[in-house]
């Protein structure tokens, strides 16, 4: 299994997580990337945030130096500037940005590897991002299938938390089921992935049975598969674990999907009803379990106009590889 480089796992979390808001309450366009400042990509956002390697360790922890410990030093540099059409200045979004990167550091310290992606604040989200779609149907829907219905942005929040309040899909007619249809992307998806876990929390209700059934799109077989059941009539969380094979269920451009229906179907006189509460996707890639901050300090540059605001951080991080072929 490959391993990921430590400063495109940094950029990743950083950049899945940040979230600046600014003076007038939008949230601040942030690029994150590696190493260096971009005067001309600067222009069009209100602040950089650079990731580059300081420095890296690796100690064989055995004789034949198979399981190895490699610590690495990361540098993170935060960059905003006076602009006149922002409502924040370069001080004050640079000190917006310290305290964020310090939040999703110290919050992932033990997970930076670990990615969750889910509807939190979409709703019926413009382009191609995640997508949620419901159908009533005798059978399982493929994703490409023309009945799905997009959940309209009010019925996005219903689902943006595991809080109880729930989106429902009704299937009225006999022997259909309540369906929905989870379609997430994974942006960059990494080639050192090493587990995907699919999660639904929800439940099923039908005049034949309770319970609800969820499965996962099989791009090669062009079928939904591994099926996990829940036999609860109220909130209950099943998942799908994938830790092989990623091909067959992430596409080319890192879409992911998976189903969830009623186990059972109407008669046709009593709905068959699909209530989910919250969905969600996480990615767990090989690479560095651990992030902490080492220490920061302002390094602001005014010899030129208008001045920039810069703070470095050092990152410390570490991981261990197993080496079987050494």
């Amino acid at each position: 299994m490959s391993f990921e480089d430590p400063v495109t796992t940094t950029i990743r979390l950083l950049s899945k997580n940040l979230r600046v808001i600014k003076q007038d309450n939008s949230v601040a366009n942030i690029f994150v990337s590696q190493q260096w400042y971009d005067r001309e990509l600067f222009k069009n956002y209100d602040a950089q945030i650079t990731v580059g390697l300081a420095s890296s360790e690796e100690k064989k922890l055995n004789l034949v130096g198979t399981l190895r410990q490699m610590k690495t030093s990361l540098l993170v540099n935060l960059w905003a500037s006076d602009k006149p059409a922002s409502s924040d200045t370069g001080r004050q979004m640079r000190l917006k940005m310290v305290e964020e990167v310090k939040r999703i550091i110290w919050q992932n310290m033990k997970i930076p590897n670990i990615s969750l992606y889910d509807f939190v604040g979409l709703g019926y989200p413009s382009g191609d991002p995640h997508k949620v779609f419901s159908a009533a149907a005798a059978t399982e829907l493929a994703p490409s299938s023309t009945a799905w219905s997009e959940l309209s942005a009010l019925d996005y929040q219903k689902i943006w938390a595991a809080d109880s309040i729930n989106h429902s899909k009704n299937a009225s007619a006999n022997l259909q089921y309540g369906l929905m249809l989870f379609r997430f992307k994974v942006p960059n998806f990494p080639a050192a992935v090493q587990k995907i876990i699919l999660s639904f929390v929800g439940y099923g209700l039908s005049p034949v049975g309770n319970g609800s059934t969820i499965k996962v799109w099989n791009i090669s077989t062009g079928a939904w598969e591994s099926a996990q059941t829940g036999l609860g009539s109220s909130n209950e969380t099943i998942s799908i674990t994938l830790t092989a094979n990623f091909a067959n269920y992430v596409d080319s451009n890192g879409f992911v999907c998976f189903l969830a229906r009623t186990t059972n179907t109407s008669n046709g006189i009593v709905p068959a009803v699909l209530y989910c509460d919250y969905v969600s996707c996480q990615v767990t890639v090989n690479g560095i379990t651990y992030i902490g901050v080492a220490n920061y300090q302002d390094k602001d540059k005014v010899d030129v106009k208008p001045f920039i605001f810069r703070t470095q951080f050092i990152l410390k991080s570490w991981s261990l590889e197993n080496n079987l072929v050494y």
